[in-house]
């Protein structure tokens, strides 16, 4: 499912006009966009939390030479299912 189809899946449950769906689901990216930015976590309950964690440098190989290449330290996000989503998903 694209973006396109998830903002319209929104609103059919939603009763929104697709517009107002577009206009929610940007809104709720930027917001858990701009949480992760400064460092913070959203935990929506049953759902899962969004977080940010950090990954060490590293090195690496490059896949086409072989050779060995060091990989920054990054802080990347990660997303942790909650019990909710994990029995939807199994079920």
């Amino acid at each position: 499912m694209n973006k396109a189809e998830f903002v319209e899946q929104v609103a059919e449950k939603s009763d929104l006009s697709r517009r107002q769906a577009e206009i929610a689901v940007d809104a709720t990216l930027k917001t858990i966009e701009e949480q992760l930015a400064r460092g913070g976590e959203i935990s929506l309950t049953g759902f899962g939390k969004f977080h940010v964690a950090a990954r060490s440098a590293r090195q690496g190989r490059n896949p086409q030479t072989g050779a060995t290449i060091q990989i920054k330290a990054a802080r990347v996000p990660r997303f942790s299912a909650g019990s909710k989503l994990k029995d939807v998903v199994n079920a």
